[in-house]
């Protein structure tokens, strides 16, 4: 139980090296007449407007410490974030809606963002605040499609499998403002962008559907995607034509490398899933253990991986060379094709089969959760387990096997032990894993 409350402190120090307090601070400071942005200098006279636009899990939180930096020289804005994420703000309006599965909260937030993009003028300054969960949080649509077709396509997505490049490649190419669409609108005014990534690679173009990058994907690109994972029976046909139209050429294509729009933007990389990585090495060698940072791209369904990290732990913990105990450290987003009717998601499934492979491996200790406190549509940010648990759940009548064949990880760990419930920490550098070796 000690290794299950190490490995939870150890994955708490990397979620507080992301938090927007931390990050807003570290990169944008204001000296006298002017700002600066990382590396960038942007001086403030002759700017008439500031405006702060954004979407994402922690964009309200970073909104604030923007307000803290620039206070009343912000004009207004308008930022949307996932319900029970916002926090007050002085200048700028917060909006609450719909994720992983857009709502009207959404859409209206997406409009009132589009109009102050559209207001800009060559005088002003937009900064734009990007987080994980912004393609869904900044929802619209192309008009002729409604939005009910959006709810469905995002919902079939994510339950698809595919990874977040593929979803997000479609999301860009049923959108007026993803996909660097964003920065035609606000050009020629000047743009600044911070992002704290949630993606593998942190590639701009992707993070939040990447409304203030250039976009290297198109309509055809967004096609492939529907047939790769066989979705189009269950698709409109307004929308299947619409996208098929725009892959002939009769819809604009989304701005491209080289395009003049981006030629006054900014793009920061503010935090990254290393930045987490990085802070839980540092813990646990502060608690006595010897840190390996293994993989910050972990990707794949969750069962292949779960079977490559119990192996991994147990290579590690074999070899007699290796000074115990030992952390290894793994960061990044699984997939998982749900096909049961259950509550959990990718992080407690995940935990819950390498339980499984753990039940007579004795000396490991494998933590999986979100940074961003949330797992699927679930309230819980993962699980930690051990060779324990499950000979524990089977001791008071629990079978795990029936909750895994479910996807219902989170109701397992609710009644087995070993959840990890952090609540919103309004920040999001996608997953991390913790392995104790003893």
């Amino acid at each position: 139980m000690q290794n299950r409350q190490t490995a939870e402190k150890i994955f708490m120090a990397g979620v507080r090296s992301v938090l927007p307090e931390k990050l807003i601070r570290r990169i944008l400071r204001l000296e006298g007449e002017v700002l600066k942005a990382g590396d960038y200098i942007i001086p403030l006279e002759g700017i008439r407007n500031i405006y702060v636009i954004g979407a994402g899990k922690a964009s309200a939180a970073m909104g604030h410490y923007v307000e803290t930096v620039l206070g009343d020289r912000i004009n207004g804005g308008h930022i949307v974030v996932k319900y029970d994420h916002s926090c007050k703000l002085i200048s700028i309006e917060v909006s609450e809606a719909g994720h992983p599965v857009p709502d009207e909260n959404g859409f209206r937030a997406a409009q009132r963002i589009r109009e102050i993009a559209e207001n800009a003028g060559e005088n002003d300054l937009v900064i734009c605040l990007l987080s994980g969960g912004g393609s869904s949080l900044m929802a619209d649509i192309p008009e002729g499609l409604l939005p009910e077709e959006l709810f469905i396509i995002n919902n079939l997505l994510i339950r698809s499998g595919a990874s977040i490049n593929e979803i997000n490649c479609v999301r860009k190419h049923l959108s007026g403002l993803k996909g660097g669409q964003l920065a035609r609108i606000v050009w020629p005014a000047r743009l600044l962008t911070l992002i704290i990534s949630d993606v593998i690679g942190d590639p701009p173009e992707v993070i939040a559907s990447g409304p203030t990058v250039p976009d290297p994907s198109t309509f055809r690109d967004a096609l492939g995607v529907i047939d790769d994972y066989n979705l189009r029976p269950d698709l409109t046909s307004g929308l299947i034509k619409y996208l098929s139209d725009g892959a002939e050429g009769l819809h604009p294509e989304t701005p491209k490398p080289g395009d003049p729009v981006f030629d006054g933007t900014i793009n920061i990389l503010a935090g990254t899933n290393m930045t987490a990585l990085q802070a839980a090495s540092a813990e646990a060698g502060r608690l006595g253990y010897r840190p390996f940072i293994i993989d910050n791209a972990l990707a794949g369904d969750v069962e292949s991986v779960s079977e490559s990290l119990v192996a991994a732990a147990v290579s590690f913990r074999d070899n007699n060379d290796i000074e115990k105990p030992v952390c290894l450290l793994y960061g990044g987003e699984t997939t998982i094709k749900v096909t049961g009717g259950g509550v959990g998601g990718r992080n407690q499934h995940l935990a819950l089969s390498a339980a499984m492979r753990l039940k007579d491996v004795p000396g490991i200790t494998i933590l999986a959760a979100g940074t961003d406190g949330t797992d699927g549509t679930s309230d819980a940010a993962g699980a930690v387990v051990d060779s324990l648990t499950i000979s524990g759940s089977l001791a008071i009548n629990i079978d795990p096997e029936s909750f895994l064949s479910g996807f219902d990880s989170y109701n397992f760990f609710r009644m087995a032990g070993g959840q990890i419930v952090t609540g919103p920490t309004y920040t999001n550098v996608m997953d991390l894993v913790v392995i104790l070796i003893s």
